[in-house]
Protein backbone atom coordinates (compact mmCIF):
# COMPACT_ATOMS: atom_id res chain seq x y z
CA UNK A 1 0.00 0.00 0.00
CA UNK A 2 2.67 2.43 1.12
CA UNK A 3 4.53 1.23 -2.46
CA UNK A 4 1.17 2.73 -4.60
CA UNK A 5 1.32 5.41 -2.58
CA UNK A 6 4.65 6.45 -3.27
CA UNK A 7 4.21 5.48 -7.16
CA UNK A 8 1.22 7.79 -7.08
CA UNK A 9 2.86 10.63 -5.59
CA UNK A 10 5.55 10.41 -8.09
CA UNK A 11 3.19 10.33 -10.80
CA UNK A 12 1.00 13.63 -9.78
CA UNK A 13 4.27 15.33 -9.32
CA UNK A 14 5.66 14.43 -12.86
CA UNK A 15 2.14 15.51 -14.27
CA UNK A 16 2.21 18.98 -12.53
CA UNK A 17 6.23 19.07 -14.15
CA UNK A 18 5.12 18.50 -17.10
CA UNK A 19 2.22 21.24 -17.13
CA UNK A 20 5.07 24.05 -16.00
CA UNK A 21 7.65 23.07 -18.34
CA UNK A 22 5.93 22.68 -21.56
CA UNK A 23 6.25 25.02 -23.76
CA UNK A 24 3.19 26.70 -25.76
CA UNK A 25 2.02 30.02 -26.84
CA UNK A 26 0.54 32.07 -23.66
CA UNK A 27 -2.78 32.23 -25.94
CA UNK A 28 -3.10 28.95 -26.71
CA UNK A 29 -6.46 26.91 -26.16
CA UNK A 30 -6.91 24.43 -23.57
CA UNK A 31 -6.07 20.97 -24.39
CA UNK A 32 -8.00 17.75 -23.65
CA UNK A 33 -5.35 17.10 -20.79
CA UNK A 34 -6.00 20.60 -19.20
CA UNK A 35 -9.91 20.46 -19.78
CA UNK A 36 -9.74 16.82 -17.68
CA UNK A 37 -7.33 18.56 -15.01
CA UNK A 38 -10.11 21.53 -14.78
CA UNK A 39 -12.46 19.40 -14.62
CA UNK A 40 -10.52 17.20 -11.18
CA UNK A 41 -9.77 20.27 -9.49
CA UNK A 42 -13.11 21.68 -9.87
CA UNK A 43 -15.46 18.58 -8.92
CA UNK A 44 -12.71 17.72 -6.22
CA UNK A 45 -13.22 21.25 -4.46
CA UNK A 46 -15.77 22.66 -1.82
CA UNK A 47 -18.32 24.86 -4.08
CA UNK A 48 -20.42 21.94 -4.00
CA UNK A 49 -20.29 19.63 -1.54
CA UNK A 50 -23.41 17.33 -3.24
CA UNK A 51 -21.81 17.45 -5.98
CA UNK A 52 -25.00 19.07 -7.60
CA UNK A 53 -23.06 21.23 -10.13
CA UNK A 54 -22.63 21.28 -13.58
CA UNK A 55 -20.57 23.14 -16.32
CA UNK A 56 -21.31 25.94 -18.58
CA UNK A 57 -17.78 27.50 -19.90
CA UNK A 58 -14.47 26.12 -19.51
CA UNK A 59 -11.92 28.65 -21.53
CA UNK A 60 -8.53 30.03 -21.90
CA UNK A 61 -8.21 32.62 -19.00
CA UNK A 62 -5.59 34.60 -21.09
CA UNK A 63 -3.03 36.95 -19.84
CA UNK A 64 -3.48 40.55 -19.68
CA UNK A 65 -1.95 42.34 -22.84
CA UNK A 66 0.75 43.70 -21.67
CA UNK A 67 2.09 40.48 -20.33
CA UNK A 68 1.69 38.93 -23.86
CA UNK A 69 3.62 41.46 -25.37
CA UNK A 70 6.43 41.56 -23.22
CA UNK A 71 6.84 37.98 -23.81
CA UNK A 72 6.56 38.07 -27.66
CA UNK A 73 10.23 39.07 -28.17
CA UNK A 74 11.63 36.19 -26.46
CA UNK A 75 9.83 33.35 -26.53
CA UNK A 76 12.17 31.18 -25.19
CA UNK A 77 11.57 32.73 -21.88
CA UNK A 78 9.36 31.06 -19.08
CA UNK A 79 5.81 31.26 -19.87
CA UNK A 80 3.33 33.25 -18.33
CA UNK A 81 0.66 31.18 -15.82
CA UNK A 82 -1.70 28.57 -17.66
CA UNK A 83 -4.72 29.30 -16.32
CA UNK A 84 -8.88 28.56 -16.63
CA UNK A 85 -11.48 30.65 -16.32
CA UNK A 86 -14.70 28.04 -15.85
CA UNK A 87 -18.37 29.07 -15.16
CA UNK A 88 -20.59 26.66 -13.51
CA UNK A 89 -24.06 26.39 -11.53
CA UNK A 90 -24.27 25.04 -8.15
CA UNK A 91 -27.39 24.66 -5.91
CA UNK A 92 -29.02 27.21 -8.45
CA UNK A 93 -25.97 29.77 -8.21
CA UNK A 94 -23.64 30.79 -10.61
CA UNK A 95 -19.62 30.54 -10.02
CA UNK A 96 -17.26 32.87 -11.99
CA UNK A 97 -14.04 30.24 -11.08
CA UNK A 98 -10.40 30.74 -12.25
CA UNK A 99 -8.05 27.39 -11.82
CA UNK A 100 -4.52 28.20 -11.87
CA UNK A 101 -2.98 24.97 -13.93
CA UNK A 102 0.06 24.93 -12.93
CA UNK A 103 -0.52 25.14 -8.87
CA UNK A 104 -3.35 22.66 -9.39
CA UNK A 105 -5.77 25.06 -7.41
CA UNK A 106 -8.64 27.31 -7.48
CA UNK A 107 -7.52 30.83 -7.02
CA UNK A 108 -10.96 32.72 -7.26
CA UNK A 109 -14.19 31.75 -6.72
CA UNK A 110 -16.96 34.41 -6.59
CA UNK A 111 -20.83 34.16 -7.00
CA UNK A 112 -22.35 35.53 -9.86
CA UNK A 113 -25.00 38.32 -8.68
CA UNK A 114 -25.85 39.81 -11.75
CA UNK A 115 -28.50 39.50 -14.41
CA UNK A 116 -28.44 36.75 -16.85
CA UNK A 117 -27.39 33.33 -16.88
CA UNK A 118 -24.52 31.58 -18.33
CA UNK A 119 -24.53 29.77 -21.82
CA UNK A 120 -26.40 27.00 -22.25
CA UNK A 121 -25.04 23.29 -22.60
CA UNK A 122 -26.27 20.40 -24.85
CA UNK A 123 -27.30 17.85 -22.21
CA UNK A 124 -29.78 20.15 -20.27
CA UNK A 125 -31.28 21.24 -23.76
CA UNK A 126 -31.97 17.86 -24.66
CA UNK A 127 -32.89 16.77 -21.09
CA UNK A 128 -35.51 19.73 -21.50
CA UNK A 129 -36.72 18.67 -24.90
CA UNK A 130 -37.21 15.42 -23.86
CA UNK A 131 -39.78 16.47 -21.12
CA UNK A 132 -42.10 17.55 -23.63
CA UNK A 133 -42.58 14.70 -25.17
CA UNK A 134 -42.59 12.40 -22.74
CA UNK A 135 -45.34 15.01 -20.75
CA UNK A 136 -48.69 13.48 -21.07
CA UNK A 137 -50.40 17.10 -21.51
CA UNK A 138 -48.36 17.48 -24.65
CA UNK A 139 -48.78 13.97 -25.88
CA UNK A 140 -52.91 14.75 -25.41
CA UNK A 141 -51.90 17.82 -27.75
CA UNK A 142 -50.07 16.23 -30.31
CA UNK A 143 -53.20 13.88 -30.66
CA UNK A 144 -55.78 16.09 -31.01
CA UNK A 145 -53.54 17.54 -34.04
CA UNK A 146 -53.85 14.12 -35.67
CA UNK A 147 -49.76 13.83 -35.39
CA UNK A 148 -47.62 11.48 -34.67
CA UNK A 149 -45.24 11.58 -31.14
CA UNK A 150 -42.87 9.63 -32.73
CA UNK A 151 -42.42 11.99 -35.62
CA UNK A 152 -42.08 14.94 -33.34
CA UNK A 153 -38.64 16.61 -32.29
CA UNK A 154 -38.14 19.31 -30.23
CA UNK A 155 -35.44 22.55 -29.39
CA UNK A 156 -35.28 24.58 -26.13
CA UNK A 157 -35.14 28.79 -26.78
CA UNK A 158 -34.39 31.26 -24.17
CA UNK A 159 -37.30 33.46 -23.34
CA UNK A 160 -35.29 36.48 -22.11
CA UNK A 161 -36.41 39.69 -19.68
CA UNK A 162 -39.02 41.84 -20.55
CA UNK A 163 -39.44 44.39 -17.49
CA UNK A 164 -40.96 42.12 -15.20
CA UNK A 165 -40.40 43.11 -11.44
CA UNK A 166 -39.37 39.51 -10.41
CA UNK A 167 -36.37 37.76 -10.98
CA UNK A 168 -37.28 34.82 -13.65
CA UNK A 169 -35.74 31.58 -12.57
CA UNK A 170 -33.07 29.93 -15.70
CA UNK A 171 -35.78 28.38 -17.86
CA UNK A 172 -36.34 27.86 -21.50
CA UNK A 173 -39.20 27.20 -23.21
CA UNK A 174 -39.10 23.94 -25.78
CA UNK A 175 -40.83 24.71 -29.23
CA UNK A 176 -41.44 21.35 -31.10
CA UNK A 177 -41.49 20.45 -35.06
CA UNK A 178 -43.00 17.54 -37.13
CA UNK A 179 -40.83 15.72 -39.81
CA UNK A 180 -42.95 12.53 -41.30
CA UNK A 181 -41.75 12.98 -44.66
CA UNK A 182 -38.78 15.36 -44.27
CA UNK A 183 -35.84 15.97 -42.51
CA UNK A 184 -35.93 20.44 -42.57
CA UNK A 185 -37.59 20.41 -39.35
CA UNK A 186 -38.18 24.12 -39.07
CA UNK A 187 -40.39 24.29 -42.07
CA UNK A 188 -42.93 22.34 -39.84
CA UNK A 189 -43.33 24.02 -36.78
CA UNK A 190 -46.29 23.12 -34.28
CA UNK A 191 -47.63 26.46 -33.45
CA UNK A 192 -49.64 27.22 -30.30
CA UNK A 193 -48.31 24.97 -27.91
CA UNK A 194 -46.05 26.62 -24.84
CA UNK A 195 -43.99 24.29 -22.84
CA UNK A 196 -41.88 26.24 -20.43
CA UNK A 197 -39.10 24.42 -18.28
CA UNK A 198 -36.87 25.39 -15.46
CA UNK A 199 -33.16 24.26 -15.71
CA UNK A 200 -32.22 24.00 -12.45
CA UNK A 201 -34.83 21.72 -11.19
CA UNK A 202 -35.25 20.37 -14.95
CA UNK A 203 -39.11 19.89 -14.53
CA UNK A 204 -42.13 22.01 -16.85
CA UNK A 205 -43.05 24.42 -15.06
CA UNK A 206 -45.83 26.04 -17.09
CA UNK A 207 -48.33 24.25 -20.32
CA UNK A 208 -50.00 25.91 -22.76
CA UNK A 209 -52.18 24.79 -25.99
CA UNK A 210 -53.53 27.89 -26.83
CA UNK A 211 -54.88 26.44 -30.67
CA UNK A 212 -54.82 24.52 -33.21
CA UNK A 213 -53.03 25.46 -36.43
CA UNK A 214 -52.43 22.98 -39.42
CA UNK A 215 -48.82 21.76 -39.96
CA UNK A 216 -47.43 22.86 -43.46
CA UNK A 217 -46.94 20.05 -45.50
CA UNK A 218 -43.84 18.19 -45.97
CA UNK A 219 -43.93 18.32 -49.95
CA UNK A 220 -41.25 20.44 -51.45
CA UNK A 221 -39.38 21.27 -47.81
CA UNK A 222 -36.45 18.34 -48.28
CA UNK A 223 -33.26 19.43 -50.00
CA UNK A 224 -31.05 17.06 -48.98
CA UNK A 225 -28.02 16.91 -51.42
CA UNK A 226 -28.73 13.27 -52.26
CA UNK A 227 -32.26 14.27 -53.41
CA UNK A 228 -31.20 16.49 -55.63
CA UNK A 229 -30.87 14.67 -58.96
CA UNK A 230 -30.94 15.78 -62.87
CA UNK A 231 -32.73 17.02 -64.69
CA UNK A 232 -33.58 19.20 -61.90
CA UNK A 233 -29.90 20.57 -60.81
CA UNK A 234 -27.32 19.79 -63.45
CA UNK A 235 -23.98 17.70 -62.95
CA UNK A 236 -21.52 19.78 -60.91
CA UNK A 237 -18.02 18.46 -61.87
CA UNK A 238 -15.34 18.44 -59.06
CA UNK A 239 -12.69 20.78 -58.95
CA UNK A 240 -9.52 20.44 -57.66
CA UNK A 241 -7.10 22.73 -56.73
CA UNK A 242 -3.07 21.95 -57.51
CA UNK A 243 -0.04 23.11 -55.82
CA UNK A 244 2.86 20.90 -56.53
CA UNK A 245 5.52 22.57 -54.56
CA UNK A 246 2.80 22.87 -51.25
CA UNK A 247 1.20 25.57 -49.68
CA UNK A 248 2.77 28.91 -48.82
CA UNK A 249 1.51 29.24 -45.29
CA UNK A 250 2.94 26.85 -42.64
CA UNK A 251 1.38 26.21 -39.29
CA UNK A 252 3.63 25.83 -35.76
CA UNK A 253 1.14 24.96 -33.05
CA UNK A 254 -1.44 27.36 -33.43
CA UNK A 255 0.21 30.22 -35.68
CA UNK A 256 0.09 30.68 -38.91
CA UNK A 257 2.08 32.43 -41.60
CA UNK A 258 1.46 33.08 -44.93
CA UNK A 259 3.06 35.56 -47.25
CA UNK A 260 4.13 38.95 -44.78
CA UNK A 261 1.20 38.35 -42.55
CA UNK A 262 1.30 36.47 -39.10
CA UNK A 263 -1.27 35.38 -36.56
CA UNK A 264 -2.69 33.05 -33.74
CA UNK A 265 -6.16 30.97 -34.24
CA UNK A 266 -7.48 29.63 -30.90
CA UNK A 267 -11.10 27.52 -30.56
CA UNK A 268 -13.28 28.98 -27.81
CA UNK A 269 -16.30 27.10 -27.30
CA UNK A 270 -18.35 30.83 -26.71
CA UNK A 271 -16.78 32.65 -29.12
CA UNK A 272 -15.52 30.41 -31.52
CA UNK A 273 -12.87 31.61 -34.03
CA UNK A 274 -10.44 33.81 -31.98
CA UNK A 275 -7.61 35.72 -34.32
CA UNK A 276 -4.87 36.94 -32.02
CA UNK A 277 -1.44 38.61 -32.90
CA UNK A 278 -2.22 39.28 -36.14
CA UNK A 279 0.66 41.15 -37.74
CA UNK A 280 1.88 42.33 -41.45
CA UNK A 281 6.16 42.58 -41.88
CA UNK A 282 6.92 45.92 -42.66
CA UNK A 283 9.75 45.91 -45.01
CA UNK A 284 10.51 49.68 -44.49
CA UNK A 285 11.06 48.96 -40.24
CA UNK A 286 12.16 45.44 -41.07
CA UNK A 287 9.90 44.15 -38.61
CA UNK A 288 6.08 43.10 -38.15
CA UNK A 289 3.85 45.69 -37.48
CA UNK A 290 0.45 44.52 -35.67
CA UNK A 291 -2.71 45.25 -37.03
CA UNK A 292 -5.33 43.49 -34.36
CA UNK A 293 -4.27 42.00 -30.86
CA UNK A 294 -7.47 40.01 -30.90
CA UNK A 295 -10.62 39.48 -33.23
CA UNK A 296 -13.76 37.55 -32.91
CA UNK A 297 -17.21 37.88 -33.45
CA UNK A 298 -18.70 38.63 -30.32
CA UNK A 299 -22.37 38.80 -30.36
CA UNK A 300 -25.31 37.84 -33.50
CA UNK A 301 -28.49 39.06 -32.41
CA UNK A 302 -31.36 37.39 -34.17
CA UNK A 303 -34.84 39.25 -33.18
CA UNK A 304 -37.77 37.39 -34.75
CA UNK A 305 -40.07 40.50 -33.07
CA UNK A 306 -43.38 37.96 -34.11
CA UNK A 307 -45.95 38.88 -31.51
CA UNK A 308 -47.63 35.73 -31.38
CA UNK A 309 -47.37 33.97 -27.71
CA UNK A 310 -44.69 31.35 -29.11
CA UNK A 311 -42.54 33.82 -30.98
CA UNK A 312 -42.49 36.80 -29.34
CA UNK A 313 -39.54 35.67 -26.84
CA UNK A 314 -37.52 34.41 -30.07
CA UNK A 315 -34.60 37.07 -29.63
CA UNK A 316 -31.21 35.33 -29.72
CA UNK A 317 -27.83 35.59 -28.84
CA UNK A 318 -26.51 33.20 -30.48
CA UNK A 319 -22.88 33.29 -28.72
CA UNK A 320 -23.75 34.15 -25.46
CA UNK A 321 -26.50 31.62 -25.15
CA UNK A 322 -25.66 29.09 -27.24
CA UNK A 323 -22.16 29.27 -28.15
CA UNK A 324 -20.33 29.64 -31.57
CA UNK A 325 -17.78 27.13 -30.70
CA UNK A 326 -20.51 24.87 -29.25
CA UNK A 327 -22.77 25.20 -32.51
CA UNK A 328 -19.68 24.92 -34.57
CA UNK A 329 -19.94 21.84 -36.98
CA UNK A 330 -16.76 19.65 -38.22
CA UNK A 331 -16.27 20.76 -41.99
CA UNK A 332 -16.12 18.15 -44.33
CA UNK A 333 -13.27 17.60 -46.43
CA UNK A 334 -13.24 18.50 -50.38
CA UNK A 335 -17.16 19.64 -49.32
CA UNK A 336 -16.25 22.56 -47.28
CA UNK A 337 -12.40 22.74 -47.93
CA UNK A 338 -10.75 22.32 -51.15
CA UNK A 339 -8.15 19.48 -51.03
CA UNK A 340 -4.98 21.64 -49.83
CA UNK A 341 -6.78 22.80 -46.97
CA UNK A 342 -5.47 21.80 -43.74
CA UNK A 343 -7.68 21.01 -40.30
CA UNK A 344 -7.91 21.92 -36.97
CA UNK A 345 -9.54 20.37 -34.56
CA UNK A 346 -11.88 22.59 -31.37
CA UNK A 347 -12.30 21.36 -27.83
CA UNK A 348 -15.13 22.39 -25.52
CA UNK A 349 -16.64 21.03 -22.09
CA UNK A 350 -19.81 19.63 -21.11
CA UNK A 351 -22.30 19.56 -18.36
CA UNK A 352 -20.45 16.73 -16.25
CA UNK A 353 -16.73 18.55 -17.09
CA UNK A 354 -15.59 16.37 -19.76
CA UNK A 355 -13.78 17.62 -22.69
CA UNK A 356 -15.79 16.57 -26.48
CA UNK A 357 -13.87 17.38 -29.95
CA UNK A 358 -15.15 18.75 -32.62
CA UNK A 359 -12.91 17.40 -35.49
CA UNK A 360 -12.03 19.81 -38.33
CA UNK A 361 -13.45 23.02 -37.09
CA UNK A 362 -11.20 25.20 -38.85
CA UNK A 363 -9.42 24.70 -42.53
CA UNK A 364 -6.74 26.90 -43.73
CA UNK A 365 -6.22 26.91 -47.39
CA UNK A 366 -5.66 29.15 -50.31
Amino acid sequence: MEKASRVLILVFFFTLLLTSTHQYHPLDPLTPSELNQVRTIVKGSSISPGRNLTFHYVGLDEPDKPTILSWLPDQTRENPPRRAFVIIRANQETHEIVVDLSKNSIILDQVYGGNGYPLLNFEEQIAASKLATTYAPFIASIGKRGLKVEEVVCGSFTIGWYGEEERTNRVVRVMCYYLDGTVNLYMRPIEGITVTVDLDTMEIVRYYDRMVIPVPKAEGTDYRESEQKPPFVPSVKAVTVVQPEGPSFSIDGNTIRWANWMFHLGFDMRAGAVISLASIYDLDKDEYRRVLYRGFVSELFVPYLDLTEEWYYRTFFDAGEYGFGLCASPLEPLMDCPANAVFMDGYFTGQDGTPGIIPNVFCIFE
